[in-house]
């Protein structure tokens, strides 16, 4: 498959790996996409800020990932999940929700801690399923659309296309479905 992805699709790939790898992540998620994305400039056509996309991804983050959606679920049961994230953060400090640290295994890994040497930077990374189906999904978004390569925008509309945070924030940001195949035709 990505024999057919184009540089700036590739590079999209391998950013969400750096991303990952900056963040301390034990695994490429579809956030990691999108940062890559966004600093690859694949929104820039589209007059998004990536700042703000960021910094709602952070706030999703925060939530322990949890979408609007979940949030109004909880409040019809008459759960307030800000009143919980803002108590668990008193106890645990701020962005106890977020995707814990990578856990370490093995003796070998604990003499490099207590020697302070740094894990390799060519390490493997994995991603996680939602990754994995992003990129299965931008494959099937080209072949609908009958372009023979996959590229930057076409991750995109596949992580539109796909329920969660993400998407949600992209929404929340103007960014469409519509509006990034307007974007890929031109």
């Amino acid at each position: 498959m990505f024999e057919r992805f184009t540089r700036d699709a590739r590079d999209a790939v391998t950013g969400a790996v750096a991303q990952a790898r900056a963040a301390g992540a034990g695994a490429v998620t579809e956030e990691h996409l999108l940062l890559s994305l966004l600093d690859g400039g694949a929104l820039r056509p589209l007059g998004v800020d990536g700042t703000a996309v960021a910094a709602g991804l952070a706030a999703a983050r925060r939530r322990g990932g949890m979408s609007r959606a979940d949030e109004e679920a909880l409040a019809g049961l008459g759960i307030d999940l800000s009143e919980i994230v803002s108590r668990i953060e008193e106890t645990h400090g701020a962005g106890a929700l977020a995707a814990p640290a990578p856990r370490r295994r093995g003796v070998a890994a604990s003499l490099r801690e207590v020697l302070g040497r740094r894990e390799p930077e060519n390490r493997h990374i994995r991603f996680t399923q939602g990754a994995k189906k992003t990129l299965e999904q931008s494959l099937r978004v080209a072949l609908g659309r009958k372009d023979r390569r996959i590229g930057a925008l076409h991750l995109l509309l596949a992580l539109i296309s796909r329920p969660g945070p993400v998407s949600e924030v992209l929404a929340d940001h103007g960014v469409t479905y519509s509006t990034v195949e307007t974007g890929l035709a031109a």
